[in-house]
């Protein structure tokens, strides 16, 4: 192992609660202040202060983004879920500040990288690798990722745990909940504690390796007769709750293919949707995460390398079907059929005022017209994210405050979300209606 302890990326993880807090306080305390000053500076020249222009400057977003990065762990994995599809969300340059901490995490110097292996391994494991990377070649949220090779010639991905992340988890995501309170954005009566609890679940989930290489493996047998896919074999003699090693495989950033030939990004565009939809309606499993870093592609051999399976989750039978009927009802644009499902989903309650539930159902409408009339569909092309966040943002202002939904029904709409994203970065072009017919007709 060799020592880097000079690289600036290389920050300590606190990992007592107490200084975790701190860290949070100092960060909550300073966006207070900044929207104090601006607000008064404004009510000076005679503005109405407006919240959300107040909390979303530059400034507050940049020592979030800085702050969660620092800290890891749960903190910063909420912000990477708030973070997912900023750029529909926020203008563009507060978008750019957020998506650091979707991939330029601080890793561990070697120091504590060096205690946590030794909390984990037995003593003398280090005479088992001819060769071990203390330069991570990823660093998330939660762990980080280095390269090795053993003496037996395996050539190992090693993703190792951040020091008490998994203690931290329940009072990051408190504090967390008292930041988003504090900022005056959710819709009044939104009950915020159900998503807290269940991030709370997932994170706890997450933390547990060991079951992550259940989930590997679990999607490594369901998927080893398809050819458009590799999956990383897992290595149970080197793997922990804290540590999790598989084989290492090769391949680059997927948005890379965004410069391969358009034949080439259609077919993986089709791959990756044809998979979602497989999880969702025959496997009943589904990876959760669509975080680019979780996909990588192989120029030479044109396959979609599949990493984390931290957030995968057994599906409840019954939302399943809901969205098979869902997507049965908007694919021939059953009007009675789509409100009766979004109801039964929960997108809305019985007695949401008709003027909500009208506009929600117009959503669904629009969504399934623009996928359903065309038979080529250019996800670059489209301007169906801006139309429906246009729709989202009159539904606030009419002030419809969403009941609780299902996180089954949370995490599919965020994987919709994140592969429709990835889609267009692509820019690829996919005929969708042969995709639906195996699924939902």
């Amino acid at each position: 192992m060799i020592d880097r302890a000079d690289d600036p990326r290389a920050l300590a993880v606190p990992s007592g609660r107490i200084a975790r807090l701190g860290r949070l306080s100092s960060m909550t305390a300073g966006v207070a202040g900044s929207m104090a000053v601006n607000g008064l500076a404004q009510l000076g020249q005679g503005q109405r202060p407006s919240m959300r222009d107040l909390l979303l400057t530059p400034q507050n977003v940049t020592r979030v983004a800085n702050q969660l990065a620092k800290m890891r762990g749960a903190a910063m994995k909420i912000g990477q879920l708030m973070s997912m599809d900023t750029g529909d969300v926020l203008p563009p340059e507060l978008a750019q500040i957020m998506a650091r901490l979707q991939d330029d995490a601080h890793f561990m110097p070697p120091a504590q990288l060096k205690q946590v292996l030794a909390a984990n391994w037995p003593e003398g494991w280090l005479q088992k690798y001819k060769k071990f990377d203390v330069r991570p070649i990823a660093a998330a949220s939660i762990g980080q990722v280095h390269r090795a090779q053993l003496k037996d010639g395996r050539d190992l991905a090693i993703k190792v745990q951040y020091p008490g992340v998994a203690r931290s988890i329940d009072s990051d995501v408190a504090n967390v909940g008292v930041l988003m309170r504090m900022s005056g954005l959710l819709p009044k009566g939104f009950e915020l504690a159900p998503y807290l609890e269940e991030a709370r679940k997932q994170l706890h989930d997450e933390t547990d390796y060991v079951l992550e290489g259940a989930q590997l493996m679990r999607f490594g047998t369901l998927l080893r007769n398809d050819p458009a896919f590799i999956i990383p074999e897992l290595y149970r003699d080197w793997t922990t709750a804290g540590i999790l090693a598989m084989s290492y495989v090769e391949g680059e950033p997927i948005e890379s293919a965004q410069d391969a030939p358009q034949e080439t990004r259609n077919r993986i565009a089709k791959h990756l949707i044809e998979l979602t939809l497989k999880e969702l309606f025959e496997f009943g499993l589904m990876q959760t995460d669509p975080n680019f870093a979780n996909y990588r592609y192989q120029p030479d051999t044109g396959q979609v390398v599949l990493l984390d399976f931290g957030a995968t989750r057994t599906l409840d039978p019954v939302v399943v079907q809901q969205y098979r009927v869902l997507m049965r009802a908007g694919l021939q644009d059953d009007t009675a059929a789509i409100f009766q499902t979004a109801q039964d989903i929960g997108f809305f309650a019985a007695d949401t005022p008709e003027v909500h539930k009208n506009r929600i159902v117009k959503m669904i409408r629009l969504a399934f017209g623009a996928l359903r009339d065309s038979t080529e569909f250019e996800f670059a092309a489209t301007d169906l994210s801006q139309q429906m966040q246009t729709e989202g943002m009159a539904l606030a202002q009419e002030g419809f405050v969403p009941p609780p939904l299902p996180i089954d029904v949370l995490l599919l709409q965020r994987k919709f979300s994140g592969v429709f994203l990835l889609c267009g970065r692509l820019g690829a072009k996919v005929d969708l209606s042969s995709l639906w017919e195996a699924y939902v007709t």
